[in-house]
């Protein structure tokens, strides 16, 4: 029986490619009220901040805790911080320096304020499905802001080879993820599938009463620790390798099937 839904949002309960203040359509709507309204749980697990949650979570009536930016940030349905994971000072400053002696453009955020060194497309685009404003600032390691994401903004080639340079630096002190041309850096307790883990706990619900559905690369923590895990058709090859299940259909249906499918068991 499964007792909670964690649930990626874009490119899970919002198709890729809708525009940035798009709310799930009326069929996945109703798909999760009918979830809750069986008593099941369900939690939203995504990279956005609070703001831009919030807005999903209160379209499709969720009070549950909201797990943000990929875990490293979870908030109570009011906005009050529950936890938060900050990533290392020292390495903080370290990524400011690199990103800086390369020219590439940088994201500094906390739970509440995202700070960039210059305007760049992918911070735009993040700070628009947060809705939070982007704030210019040359400096944010000199801001008192303590990151607990730090994005470094390069190319599609640069960025891998920023992971296996800060992967072989760092190793299990800094989390690392790869968005095409965005490499994001958290500390290693921040992902999404702790946060489940410890969310699931605090309500007493064993990881086998526990289904994930994500679609991409910031999802495989919480595919692998749910006992049970979906993906969309579309999930990148990170998720399709981490999910049990790949679900068929175009856009997010697949993802409502597999929601209805719980209320049937």
């Amino acid at each position: 029986m499964i007792r909670l839904v964690a649930l990626d949002i874009d490119g899970t309960l919002l198709a890729p490619g809708v525009p940035v203040d798009a709310v799930p359509d009326a069929a996945m709507t109703e798909a999760v009220h009918a979830l809750r309204d069986a008593g099941i749980v369900v939690v939203l697990a995504t990279g956005r901040m609070y703001p831009g949650t919030a807005w999903i979570a209160d379209h499709l009536g969720i009070e549950q805790p909201l797990i943000c930016q990929q875990g490293a940030s979870v908030h109570e349905s009011d906005g009050s911080l529950r936890h938060g994971c900050v990533i290392d000072e020292e390495i903080a400053h370290e990524l400011f320096d690199y990103a800086t002696r390369h020219g590439w453009p940088l994201s500094w955020f906390d739970s509440e304020r995202y700070l960039v060194t210059e305007h760049n497309e992918a911070a735009q685009f993040f700070a628009d499905v947060s809705q939070v404003t982007m704030e210019i600032h040359p400096e944010p390691h000199l801001s008192g802001v303590r990151a607990t994401g730090i994005d470094i903004v390069s190319t599609r080639k640069h960025a891998r080879e920023i992971h296996v340079l800060m992967e072989a630096r760092y190793g299990a002190r800094i989390t690392l993820l790869d968005f095409t041309s965005v490499t994001a850096f958290h500390a290693p307790d921040a992902s999404k599938g702790y946060a489940l883990e410890v969310l699931a706990m605090e309500l007493g619900i064993d990881r086998q009463e526990v289904l994930a559905v994500g679609d991409s690369v910031n999802d495989v923590s919480m595919l692998t620790w749910a006992g049970h895990s979906a993906a969309p058709a579309h999930c990148d090859r990170y998720a399709r390798d981490s999910a049990g299940e790949i679900l068929e259909g175009e856009g997010v249906d697949g993802v409502v099937g597999k929601l209805l499918s719980v209320l049937e068991r």
